[in-house]
């Protein structure tokens, strides 16, 4: 049987990011469809292990490039693998996860194989060995039904978007150990360094998303310190609001976010935004609090499986798009919330 199928195996430095095994799961499907196995290319610097891990989530073939040259991502060495490969191997379909690293690597690799890319695909469907894509266009507002007129068919799939296969630590597949087609000498790009940007658990990854806008900072039983100006005195009534969203989403072993309201008015950092500008989130529970759910906001969240609005105006867009809704004051509600999920949850 042909690998027809190829998965790129996104990671950090050994940490294989969950939205890779979901595009193992979801390339599996299509696949059996089509009457093809899977290949999946893994590259870095001993990753060897991780070619277990790649079999146990459902590739039949794994395409290993372990050097000491790949220690760090870099795009160039990266995107030449992956695109020699496809030259000389010729596959029908290679998905990418939509990572920053898969987002970058699925372009570049477009551009050297001159194939289309699909990008941030929700669903796919097979008709006439094609893939019908289905993405969301017009921030969220509809979704869009494509495919390519090249090969290899390259697409992105957003993460959490497709479910994560179980694990058979019984599989096994065939190995293919491969050259680096390139020397340090010929890569323009080095990594000096790194800074850590995030902490605690990531958005992109997060099963549970607490988020918080404008209104964290609207609570009037809070008197800010002496000699604060007005809007001193709003960025610290949004600090302790936003506090209280955080004990919330620790309690629920999820991530902070926020609207691009509340990071525009300096409330929270840049890293925690959802929305069109910011972390573009599929959670399974995904609780607005005090975000009246502006469109822009909407598309960064909107295919959460499940979403709670908390907001004190009843008009709110947010809750056209809730599965539930709770009218009134976030200040008053979230610690009422936080209290009865650590009593259920024994924490």
């Amino acid at each position: 049987m042909t690998n027809k199928i190829w998965v790129y195996i996104d990671h950090f430095k050994g940490q294989v990011h969950q939205a890779s095994w979901e595009a193992i799961g979801a390339g599996r499907e299509i696949a059996d469809q089509m009457g093809s196995g899977i290949a999946a290319i893994l590259a870095g610097s001993n990753v060897g292990e991780l070619a277990k891990q790649v079999f146990h989530y459902g590739a039949d073939e794994v395409y290993l490039a372990d050097d000491p040259l790949l220690e760090d991502y870099r795009a160039e060495p990266y995107t030449t693998i992956v695109s020699s490969l496809a030259k000389d191997h010729k596959p029908e379909v290679i998905l990418f996860p939509t990572t920053t690293r898969g987002r970058e690597l699925a372009a570049m690799s477009g551009v050297d194989l001159d194939a289309g890319v699909m990008p941030d695909v929700i669903a796919m469907e097979i008709e006439d060995d094609k893939i019908i894509a289905t993405r969301p266009i017009y921030a969220g507002k509809l979704l869009s039904m494509v495919f390519s007129t090249t090969k290899p068919q390259i697409l992105t799939l957003r993460v959490r978007a497709f479910e994560k296969p179980e694990a058979d630590t019984s599989r096994e597949g065939t190995l293919t150990k491969v050259d680096i087609p390139v020397s340090e000498e010929g890569i323009p790009t080095k990594v000096v360094g790194y800074t850590q940007s995030e902490e605690g658990v990531s958005l992109s990854d997060a099963a549970v998303i607490v988020s918080a806008g404008r209104g964290v900072s609207n609570n009037p039983d809070l008197s800010p310190p002496d000699g604060m100006d007005e809007k001193e005195a709003e960025v610290w009534r949004a600090q302790q609001g936003f506090a209280l969203i955080g004990e919330l989403a620790d309690v629920l072993g999820g991530a902070l976010g926020a609207s691009r309201a509340a990071v525009d008015a300096g409330y929270i950092p840049y890293n925690h935004q959802v929305g069109q500008t910011g972390k573009v989130v599929s959670p399974d529970l995904y609780i607005a609090c005090g975000i009246s759910g502006a469109i822009q906001h909407q598309a960064g969240m909107r295919t959460s499986k499940i979403i709670v609005a908390i907001n004190k105006d009843p008009e709110a867009p947010i809750f056209k798009m809730a599965r539930y809704g709770v009218v009134g004051d976030m200040h008053k509600i979230v610690p009422e919330l936080t209290k009865i999920f650590r009593m259920r949850l024994g924490k």
